[in-house]
């Protein structure tokens, strides 16, 4: 209770004089059916440039939220509360066992009006092409992430794959896809996986025309033809990226009304969350993600001389998210076990989220997977409570008595914002302080910072994951040595650490052919518990994601995933907004 309040008095201080007056969007909104309005550019800034926009190639969240609005698959997320929804399949059948699946489409949804297409307007989606974008997904490509979500599970998926790279790809494709008929699609497992459905609404598994990879394909990276509520108009990489309505889109709300309901959607990438603030305060932006944490600092003296009430919506959510140092465990340093668990034991994981992230966030002193599911046991996974005496005992015990002969160690981190900087900083204190190690600070762009991680050229990085959808098993799986190559140099996405575990992999493989949930989580718990006893990460912190909101912003529910959907989001005019005001001052209680 106490924390809540002292963000609502620090909110006030920082845009107490902020008026809605500020923003103007076109001629105004225009009432619908139900009360909703259509109209308005819904603006958000990222402070990281995106990497790509190509569906099989999306492994970054900055790309996700862009083409979140713009692909989509069988299935979908909800922005409210991450449940399953119908999206191109208005329905499906899954067997007793969970190893086939059906899918019925939709009729009529039609792809972008793009160039790629006859006389430049979009045709109708079948199931022949889902088939052909799930036979990409399993065809070996340097622009091709996502064979992780089929591989083992997905009937034929390994032995197509492997006639790819044999350069003969296997005439009948992959076998578990079928196409029933236009307007059904039928999966088929290896074994029983109940999480399939939810491996489908990833972005992996979109939807996308041939037409589109024939005419564009590498530049489909900023190239998008998809189905979804808006297409990209815009695509400027560092300066901004431009989503339209589409026109011709599919859904309709409740009240019958077409969806979307604004006219775009624009996204800025200002790399200063300082600047994207004052964007906010000056109603540039319609919303923020995360806090400067410099910023808050400034005004902690102004607490006393607080007003009484923010100008704007303030959203929290604990977060399916996980930030944590890598190491490579193929290297000579991080291969020796000792060294990791030294690591992890010199951290002082509550300092940092008390003092550098000023309570933001909770400390990571259990496993890998994030406290935000509900029916899982991460209390029951023992992780790494800071231990000095502890930490330079395992260390001498590696062969470093108080660091001697350990080298002196680049620590790998991406640019944007100054968040990962200043907890990069502290980590580099406690490791000198506490296991007399020199590390090196590299702060490099975005991009750049995934392919050295990805391709083995880093030895001790900082990253984080936010979960793809809501399954332990998302965060376990970056662990799972099958998505290792076979060579150092060549790109792993997933378990860029490298980890190896026998026993982790045999937990984790049984826990994917459990259908019953409960037994399932328990394995998933036994999994997390080698991983850490192994230290096979450096977990520093589970986020609470934060969200600022103008008050004119209807329907952008938060969630522990920050999946976006913007198809329902709407503006209110602006008298409503004091009137909805005015109803917030009357209920607000006076100070005590």
């Amino acid at each position: 209770m106490k924390r809540a309040v002292l963000i609502s008095i620090i909110f006030t201080l920082m845009f107490g004089s902020c008026s809605d007056d500020s923003r103007k969007v076109g001629d105004g909104p225009r009432e619908g059916k139900g009360g909703v309005f259509f109209g308005g550019v819904f603006k958000m800034n990222e402070v990281e440039d995106f990497r790509n926009l190509y569906p099989l190639n999306i492994t970054e969240v900055v790309g996700h939220r862009i083409t979140n609005q713009i692909y989509e698959g069988l299935v979908k997320h909800s922005q409210k509360d991450l449940s399953l929804l119908p999206s191109l399949a208005e329905s499906w059948d899954v067997n007793e066992d969970a190893t086939s699946f059906t899918f019925y489409l939709r009729n009529g949804v039609k792809f972008h009006d793009n160039e790629c297409f006859p006389g430049g307007k979009g045709r109708e989606v079948t199931a022949e092409d889902f088939k052909y974008c799930f036979t990409k997904l399993c065809t070996v490509d340097p622009d091709n992430q996502g064979f992780w979500v089929f591989k083992g599970r997905v009937k034929g998926a390994d032995e197509y794959f492997q006639s790819t790279i044999d350069g003969n790809p296997l005439p009948e494709g992959v076998t578990g896809i079928k196409v029933i008929d236009d307007y059904t699609l039928q999966i088929d497992l290896n074994y029983s996986f109940s999480g399939m459905l939810q491996i489908l609404g990833t972005p992996f598994c979109w939807v996308f025309p041939k037409e589109a990879v024939d005419k564009y394909g590498i530049d489909m990276r900023i190239n998008c033809v998809g189905t979804g509520p808006f297409y990209a108009k815009t695509v400027k990489l560092g300066d901004a990226v431009i989503l339209a309505k589409n026109q011709d889109y599919w859904d309709t709300d409740e009240y019958g009304n077409e969806v979307p309901y604004v006219d775009a959607i624009k996204f800025t990438f200002l790399k200063e969350k300082k600047s994207e603030l004052l964007e906010f305060k000056k109603g540039n932006l319609d919303m923020v993600f995360e806090l400067p944490i410099e910023m808050i600092d400034e005004i902690m003296g102004e607490l006393a001389d607080a007003g009484s009430g923010a100008s704007f919506d303030v959203q929290v959510t604990p977060a399916l998210a996980l930030h944590y140092y890598g190491f490579q465990h193929q290297s000579e340093l991080f291969s020796n076990k000792l060294v990791r668990q030294a690591f992890n034991y010199a951290i002082d994981r509550e300092s940092i989220v008390t003092y550098t992230l000023q309570g933001e966030g909770r400390p990571a002193i259990y496993g890998i997977v994030p406290p935000a599911f509900k029916d899982y046991d991460f209390e029951g996974v023992e992780g790494y409570n800071f231990d000095p005496t502890k930490a330079m005992l395992k260390l001498t015990e590696a062969g470093y008595p108080n660091g001697k002969g350990f080298p002196t160690l680049t620590l790998q981190l991406n640019s944007g914002g100054s968040r990962n900087v200043q907890i990069a900083e502290v980590i580099q204190k406690q490791l000198k302080e506490h296991l007399n190690i020199d590390i090196e600070l590299n702060v490099m762009p975005w991009g750049q910072h995934l392919e050295n991680l990805e391709t083995g050229k880093a030895l001790f990085w900082r990253t984080g994951w936010i979960a793809d959808y809501p399954d332990p098993e998302n965060f376990l799986n970056l662990l799972y040595s099958p998505h290792i190559p076979p060579n150092l140099s060549d790109k792993s996405y997933i378990n860029s650490v490298r980890y190896k575990s026998e026993e982790f992999d045999s937990l984790f493989a049984a826990s994917l052919r459990e259908v019953d949930v409960v037994k399932r989580n328990e394995l998933y718990r036994q999994a997390d518990q080698v991983a850490m006893d192994d230290a096979a990460i450096m977990p520093i912190y589970y986020y609470e994601h934060y969200r600022l909101l103008q008050k004119n912003v209807v329907n952008f529910d938060i969630n522990p995933m920050e999946y976006r959907d913007l198809s329902r989001v709407y503006f209110i005019p602006k008298d409503m907004v004091k009137r909805k005001e005015a109803k917030q001052k009357k209920k607000r209680p006076g100070k005590r």
